[in-house]
């Protein structure tokens, strides 16, 4: 028996990157040996074992063989004559399929992963990589994830994703698998290079039509010098990257705040009256289709119904604002507020040479909340009256406070389109 550190954990620390986890592999193991030895089982298509004191994974060496459609159609075969390259040969990219021997520190490379990392090149380990469609977003995503160390997609493994994408195989991608991925890119540092990876594949059409429908959908110059509409979300999805790092809630809302504009009839571009209406039901199709859980799709409802409101906040009257506080449920839901503000700031600074440009809307929202959350809503109720009553003091005594706060800056005299 024989275990090897495998995938991320050696890839990153030869990149001078903190690992995330360390899974290993085991060569020359029977499960029966691994029990034995205190491991307990917890794979359910394949061995995979908990390390006794650890808890760390060590999956026994494996052989995948493709039977049928999407990511699923495999046929697993391990056991002790399994080898340790025949392990690596079926992994998606050359610098996951590298192995650390730490009681040696020998390092096993049999597909030229080191020296891909050094070229800064995500390639795929052998023609076996077309079998699993969820390798054309595993590419996507890691193209993402290291962007700050300028990846690139190999030409021969973007060729086999497009391959992939011709072959209607991506359609046959779990809603959760696609949502993992999704979300992980969603956290990266550079998320727009997630789209930009599936839309050079020919792939981002079958994930997310509704993205891919953004694209070649002008905007008004005037607010949007980027003009393309796909354009603008890669900028802002970039911003929100780094406003919110590593938040997928503030990313997905941030992706899906603009889906309107796909919908808005040709006839009135480069104008998208009513576009935040119209992406609703965008949004509420994109997120039953890929199951997204409820706190991203509450937020992203939100970043598409009100952004336009949030840019106006500086010429809002106490009254509106107030109203707008309490529609996104700004007084009870701090958390998810303070995360609508950062979406919103990025669509704002997600623009073509803008994206220094202040914001001071996200001061005057929160000026008003805590105002607004400074009256004394116990003691307007022991007044009396009926719920009705006892709101409508509320609303008012809201709106005095905001307006003791002055306006807060300069009016929006043309409000700026999201």
């Amino acid at each position: 028996m024989k275990c090897y550190l495998v995938g991320g954990a050696v890839r990153d620390r030869l990149l001078g990157r903190p690992p995330r986890e360390r899974d290993f592999v085991v060569v020359g193991a029977t499960p029966e040996a691994m029990r034995a030895a205190g491991f307990r089982e917890v794979g359910a298509d394949f061995p995979v074992f908990l390390h006794p004191e650890t808890g760390e994974e060590y999956a026994l060496a494996r052989t995948e063989r493709k039977h049928g459609r999407g990511h699923r159609g495999f046929a697993v075969a391990f056991g002790p004559e399994v080898t340790l390259e025949e392990d690596l040969r079926r992994r998606d990219l050359t610098i996951n399929a590298i192995a650390l021997d730490e009681a040696s520190g020998e390092l096993i490379d049999p597909f030229g992963g080191r020296r891909d990392l050094e070229a800064r090149r995500l390639r795929h380990v052998s023609e076996a990589f077309v079998e699993d469609p969820l390798r054309a977003l595993r590419v996507a995503r890691f193209a993402a994830e290291l962007s700050p160390l300028a990846f690139t997609v190999d030409p021969e493994t973007l060729a086999l994703m497009r391959r992939m994408a011709a072959s209607g195989e991506l359609r046959a991608l779990t809603p959760e698998r696609v949502w993992r991925e999704l979300e992980r890119a969603l956290a990266a540092p550079r998320p727009s290079r997630f789209l930009q990876v599936l839309r050079q594949a020919g792939a981002l059409a079958a994930v997310l039509p509704e993205v891919e429908g953004l694209y070649g959908v002008p905007q008004r110059a005037r607010h949007h010098p980027e003009i393309d509409t796909g354009a603008h979300v890669e900028l802002a999805l970039d911003r929100a990257a780094e406003l919110a790092p590593g938040d997928a809630e503030v990313g997905f809302a941030v992706l899906a705040h603009d889906l309107g504009k796909g919908l808005t009839p040709r006839e009135r571009w480069p104008r998208h009256l009513e576009h935040e209406r119209l992406g609703l039901a965008a949004v509420a199709t994109l997120c039953e289709r890929l199951r997204v859980p409820r706190a991203h799709r509450e937020l992203a409802e939100l970043a598409c119904r009100e952004h336009l409101l949030v840019h106006r906040a500086q010429a809002l009257r106490p009254g509106a604002l107030v109203r707008l506080l309490e529609r996104v449920d700004a007084l009870r839901r701090p958390e998810r507020f303070a995360r609508l503000l950062l979406a919103c700031e990025a669509d704002w600074q997600g623009r073509l040479g803008l994206r220094e440009r202040p914001y001071p809307q996200r001061e005057r929202l929160l000026a008003a909340r805590a105002a607004a959350l400074a009256v004394d809503a116990a003691r307007l109720a022991a007044e009396g009256g009926g719920g009705e009553a006892i709101r409508g003091r509320l609303f008012e005594a809201r709106c005095r406070a905001v307006a003791a706060l002055g306006h807060g800056g300069a009016s929006c005299a043309t409000p700026p389109p999201g």
